[in-house]
């Protein structure tokens, strides 16, 4: 059941760092939130299964956390893709 806190934590986390980045018209609203999500189950899934307890601070600072970092540099190649394309699309369209 304490996955449960861990992942409302990161779902909560990834909308506040979807407004923080900037170029966010470029993405939905629910892409970080839910990388930031699926990367915390995974990452407390992964340390549950390795024995880590769930009154461990790191399994807690582990999951956020990491699903906070994988959902930044996810975000950010995206974007930096999505930019890239448009430009590439508006120089072969002449605009």
């Amino acid at each position: 059941m304490y996955i449960l806190l861990a992942l409302i934590a990161a779902c909560a986390l990834g909308v506040a760092l979807h407004y923080l980045l900037p170029h966010r018209e470029l993405r939905g609203v629910a892409v970080t939130p839910a990388i930031s999500t699926a990367a915390a189950a995974a990452i407390y899934t992964i340390m549950q299964w390795a024995g880590v307890s769930e009154g461990s601070i790191w399994l807690w600072v582990a999951s956020v956390g990491g699903g906070l970092v994988l959902a930044l540099l996810a975000t950010v190649t995206l974007t930096a893709q999505r930019r890239h394309h448009d430009a590439v699309a508006r120089q072969a369209l002449g605009i």
